[in-house]
């Protein structure tokens, strides 16, 4: 995932500064830079940049009328950067990701872009999310009413597991939930697919969905889990069934009787 960013200071050599320390960040391209609000308003609205460093104090526009001069857009993520820490309050009602002070710490930098590299996946996600549910609305449209129910109906996400223990092969592996993308039941046995690796955990698949959140994981076939995040595509296949496919390019069927369930929780 590209990062199209811009970097805004009225000081030159504060822009060639931070320039030299995005270099090591490989996913940060730079796709202009410029010393002052007015020359930023145009550049959000030309480029459409992820993300834009910006300084709040320059001549004419600071950096907060920046902000106020792209509201009438979708704007970037604003990581403000400035010599003045008295401002850092102002700056997160102003919805930025960060406020770095100068001289801007190497480790610093690397953190923000860590939140930036975090709400930009978030941001994605939804909207891969949305255009999912538009093609679902077209594969399903009898299951759409379901959607103004699913908030009310949703249950409470602390109530499920994190994290999974799974004893396979002579160890314990610690698998983060959000990570699997599918579970494949076999019997007592279940398959469990993340980007990187594949276990084998002994249990029920009954047992084993009630400890997934129903909001982002969803029997799809008769023995087969999806994690609903994972999904980047919808392929309409016949007889009312489809194709879902997953990051990682795997693909799996979803029956006729579980189309109105992935439906309902595809939000």
């Amino acid at each position: 995932m590209t990062i199209r960013t811009i970097l805004v200071d009225d000081e030159s050599l504060a822009i060639e500064g931070l320039r030299l320390r995005l270099e090591p960040h490989e996913d940060v391209e730079i796709v202009e830079t410029c010393q002052n609000g007015r020359e930023a308003i145009r550049a959000i609205k030309t480029h459409k940049p992820d993300l834009a460093f910006l300084d709040i104090q320059m001549p004419g526009f600071d950096g907060f009328s920046v902000v106020q001069g792209t509201m009438d857009i979708e704007q970037p993520l604003f990581v403000f950067v400035t010599a003045y820490s008295d401002h850092a309050l102002k700056a997160f009602e102003a919805q930025a990701v960060d406020y770095i002070v100068k001289p801007v710490d190497e480790q610093r930098l690397a953190d923000a872009l860590e939140r930036v590299r975090q709400c930009l996946g978030d941001r994605r996600q939804a909207q891969e999310a949305e255009r999912l549910r538009e093609v679902l609305a077209e594969v399903a449209p009898e299951a759409m009413s379901h959607f103004d129910q699913g908030d009310e109906e949703a249950p409470a996400a602390n109530r499920y597991e994190k994290l999974i223990n799974i004893k396979d092969r002579g160890q314990i592996f610690r698998v983060d939930v959000d990570s699997i993308e599918r579970i494949d039941a076999a019997g007592d046995y279940m398959c469990i697919y993340t980007a990187d690796n594949s276990l084998i955990l002994r249990e029920t698949m009954k047992d084993l969905e009630k400890r997934l959140d129903p909001r982002n994981f969803q029997r799809v076939h008769r023995s087969t889990i999806v994690n609903l995040g994972q999904v980047r595509q919808v392929k309409p296949h016949t007889n009312g069934e489809c194709f879902l496919v997953l990051e990682s390019g795997a693909q799996v069927k979803v029956s006729r009787s579980y189309r109105d369930v992935v439906a309902r929780f595809v939000h």
